[in-house]
């Protein structure tokens, strides 16, 4: 899967590129926009919106959401290079959520480098980042000669859906690293998970199966194998976060120690709290809770995760939750060139070291 994400990330970009491009002038604006009322301002408009995305952009990123929509596409029989502008339309949604999702969690560094909140000031990046929700639907308003009515509006509504439903879940995260004294269960994390990050799978798997025409039962099984591996690589970012902080990963990108800073509940801080004795637990609490956290608070509180072995525990419901994603692949009208793909994906994303 590798390969196959090296292989198309160039053209995934030069997509990217045609809806928003490095250059912002006036011909583009006119074009994608259409008339100003009065007159636009390129420089300005080039400065608040196409810097902070190709900023970003260029610091990485695999684009794995595009080149799954892409893998889909090909695997019911369609050419995926006639489908590339369309890929653009989950990729720039999840920059937008990272945009924004940086500037909530106060966050210092994104992709090895400073969050764009660092760079271009708050205002600049909240309104980058919540362009990007709405960027996208122009691919659909663009394509109007080439999608039939009926799918444009299930594409339409698709998104509306999916979009609502990540704010369900970012809106869960904030008010549990905020409110420290509270205890969410196991099953609240994981449909924190399918919402905020599993809903960025479902509508790059259900995007897919609109645009090509598929049954309702193949775009369920499609959505749900989607939705389980975004919340297996969820599980899997915050393995990487502790083990980045520990020295056991590659260049993660992030802060040492960044989730516990955060006060994050992850999967694992929840099986830590619960198997630890109420002593050790009390203090996890209170380093999560805490304003401010040296050095030495966050290797406690990264021993404590140790010693309860919850990077185990979370690793193995990663792979579990992984395996149900693989079955729902089983009765799905793919090749069996599409089907290793995926399947392959989803090792991917709970083995990658980054």
């Amino acid at each position: 899967m590798r390969e196959t994400l090296a292989e198309w990330r160039p053209a995934v970009d030069e997509a990217i590129a045609d809806l928003v491009p490095r250059e912002i002038d006036d011909e583009h604006l006119e074009t994608f926009f259409g008339e100003p009322t009065y007159e636009y301002d390129p420089a300005g408009i080039q400065r608040a919106l196409s810097d902070p995305l190709w900023e970003l952009l260029d610091r990485g990123g695999k684009r794995w959401r595009a080149v799954l929509f892409l893998v889909f596409v090909e695997g019911f029989g369609e050419d995926p290079e006639e489908y590339l502008h369309y890929a653009c339309i989950p990729e720039i949604l999840h920059n937008g959520t990272i945009i924004v999702d940086d500037v909530e969690d106060e966050a210092t560094k994104r992709r090895g480098e400073p969050a764009l909140h660092h760079i271009y000031d708050q205002d600049v990046a909240l309104n980058a980042g919540n362009a990007m929700y709405f960027l996208p639907l122009k691919v659909l308003t663009q394509t109007q000669a080439d999608l039939p009515a009926e799918q444009r509006l299930a594409a339409y509504e698709m998104l509306m859906d999916e979009l609502n439903r990540t704010h369900l879940g970012q809106g869960m995260d904030i008010y549990w690293h905020n409110e420290h004294e509270v205890d969410i269960t196991t099953d609240q994390y994981l449909e924190m998970c399918a919402c905020k990050t599993g809903c960025l799978g479902r509508i790059v798997a259900r995007l897919a199966a609109i645009l090509t025409d598929q049954p309702a039962d193949v775009e369920q099984s499609l959505a749900t194998y989607a939705e389980l591996t975004a919340v297996a690589f969820q599980i899997g970012d915050d393995i990487l976060d502790v083990e980045n902080s520990l020295g056991r990963a590659g260049d993660f990108g992030k802060e040492f120690g960044n989730d516990v800073r955060e006060g994050k509940k992850t999967l694992l801080v929840i099986h830590a709290l619960a198997e630890s004795d109420p002593e050790t637990a009390e203090r996890l609490r209170e380093i999560l809770s805490a304003d401010e956290n040296t050095e030495d608070d966050i290797l406690e509180a990264l021993a404590i995760l140790e010693e309860t072995d919850s990077v185990e525990y979370a690793r193995e419901r990663a792979l579990d939750i992984a395996a149900t994603a693989c079955a729902e692949l089983d009765d799905l009208p793919l090749d069996d060139e599409t089907d290793r793909k995926l399947r392959e994906f989803t090792e991917f994303v709970i083995d990658r070291d980054v």
